[in-house]
């Protein structure tokens, strides 16, 4: 599946390139990339692929969110950023278990902990707040709300 969408991406990649080099306007261009987005939703699942070349190093990631930097955020903007990390968790999960069912080797495993400890810090967050909160039944509320996610 994994080499499938890879050779789709390319074949996609290659014909946008020669329409764009034989005189084709930008729009043009552009409107292939969005073509290759309709034609295959599942590529979200999926890591852009990256040279794997020995002389090349490998790409460094980003560290988790703290629960400090956490707390300075909105409910809303907390909201968001769990949702970008449960796409982040998905895709990361996917990738894994294609490479595994393919017998290859997951790059960079840490990037899942790392995840998923931000997503356990956006709860323990979001749970500080419910608790200080004065009125019981939104305390109440909110504790269901976190839990549901």
């Amino acid at each position: 599946m994994l080499s499938l969408s890879r050779a789709l991406g390319r074949r996609l990649f290659s014909s946008a390139a020669a329409a764009s080099e034989g005189g084709a306007s930008a729009g043009t261009a552009a409107s292939t990339s969005v073509v290759r987005k309709a034609q295959n939703p599942l590529e979200e699942f999926f890591e852009v692929e990256r040279s794997t070349s020995d002389d090349q190093a490998r790409p460094h990631y980003g560290r988790g969110w703290k629960a400090a930097e956490l707390r300075l955020k909105s409910w809303d903007d907390l909201h968001k950023l769990w949702y970008v990390l449960l796409k982040e968790k998905n895709m990361l999960m996917s990738q894994r278990q294609m490479l595994n069912s393919e017998n290859m080797h997951f790059p960079n495993p840490e990037r899942i902990s790392k995840v998923k400890r931000s997503m356990c810090r956006i709860k323990h967050v979001l749970t500080e707040r419910a608790i200080a909160d004065a009125d019981p039944r939104r305390t109440a509320e909110m504790k269901r709300m976190i839990n549901a996610l």
